[in-house]
């Protein structure tokens, strides 16, 4: 998470809890991490040696990120400077400055673009080609269990390495607007019992070969114990880096988000006595989309998506983060005087933002 003065990150809603907000480089970092990449295994020895081999090679790939709005952290892409984050470390930053996990002078840096549906961005750091470009591993070959490490720069304390396992896979879980961010549905999160603290998001989730195979983006809160849920952190998977971020160093957009999409603006409606959300409103049509297609209005209520109830925005987005564009949906609506139906709506892409 980022760390902000005065203030938490947004929360974000998974199954009763609230979680707070805080690729290629296989070319460019494989021989910086071939020490790394022996199997661990054996005496107690042998993996303390293997843990002290991955953070001595991966550990000069996270950077410090501090802005005008709070501080973060980073993962050194390529040879050229570039450093993915998350986008809510650096939105509505006008200052943006990297560090190096072994200090020195900061350099420059200069946002790139930014996708924050996935919540990833790109900064490019001032003379940042002599930094090391971290190795990503596939993300999709993660197991529950798998010992991880988190390393970034919780609570500015730059170079900082935590532990864990990857404690769940496949988690949807969506942050809410916080400042210049509007909030994001992160689907197939790695859940890690590595602590992440404020300022880890955006540094690195690593297995033990060396390789990241996330990012982390939040941590859990209960909302009845009013305080952080200890060991229940969430990773953007490296798959889902590798697909946007190669897009936001080309052009500073993503063109090709591969995220379902109705075709709708929508907002919250409001229960005047509760003050909570009590629906979702379609306050705009795409032309041609497929709501549009399907005859879907503005004024008219989304109640349902395949069945299951959309009492509110964030509902509607975790269930659109697990469909894909071209897959059909039925849709639950009701129009201005009442009258409900079921329409059967082709989802779209989602569309990208620079």
């Amino acid at each position: 998470m980022d760390r902000k003065t005065g203030a938490r990150a947004g929360a974000l809603a998974l199954a009763g809890m609230v979680v707070l907000a805080g690729c290629s480089g296989t070319g460019d970092g494989a021989k910086a991490h071939a020490d790394a990449t022996a199997p661990a295994g054996g005496s107690a020895q042998q993996l303390q040696q293997q843990y002290e081999r991955v953070v001595e090679s991966v550990l000069p790939s996270v950077v410090k990120i501090a802005t005008d709005q709070g501080e973060g952290s980073g993962v050194v892409y390529d040879g050229k400077g570039d450093i993915v984050t998350n986008a809510h470390v650096v939105a509505g930053a006008h200052r943006i400055e990297v560090t190096t996990s072994g200090g020195g002078s900061p350099l420059k840096a200069s946002l790139v673009g930014s996708f924050a549906a996935d919540d990833l961005a790109v900064v490019k750091a001032d003379g940042g080609g002599a930094l090391r470009p971290a190795s990503f591993g596939d993300s999709g070959k993660a197991r529950v269990g798998q010992i991880v490490l988190a390393m970034g720069n919780p609570l500015g304390l730059a170079g900082s390495v935590t532990n864990g396992i990857v404690s769940a896979l496949n988690r949807t879980v969506s942050t809410k607007r916080e400042g210049a961010f509007p909030g994001a549905t992160i689907a197939d999160a790695i859940q890690t019992s590595a602590p992440i603290n404020p300022g880890n998001s955006g540094g690195a989730l690593v297995t033990l070969d060396g390789r990241v195979i996330g990012i982390p983006t939040a941590a859990a809160s209960d909302p009845q114990m009013g305080g952080a849920a200890v060991g229940i952190g969430f990773a953007t998977p490296s798959a889902t880096v590798q697909k946007i971020v190669p897009q936001l160093i080309r052009s500073g957009k993503v063109t090709r988000s591969g995220r379902a999409a109705l075709g709708v603006t929508v907002r919250a409606i409001v229960d005047p006595a509760t003050g909570r959300p009590s629906g979702v409103a379609v306050v705009g049509v795409t032309k041609g989309g497929g709501a549009d297609k399907a005859g879907i209005k503005p004024g008219d209520l989304i109640l349902a998506v395949n069945g299951t109830p959309t009492p509110d925005p964030t509902a509607l987005e975790s269930l659109l983060a697990g469909l894909k564009p071209g897959g059909g949906v039925k849709v639950q609506v009701q129009q201005p005087d009442g009258t409900k139906e079921q329409v059967d709506v082709t989802l779209g892409q989602l569309p990208g933002s620079g």
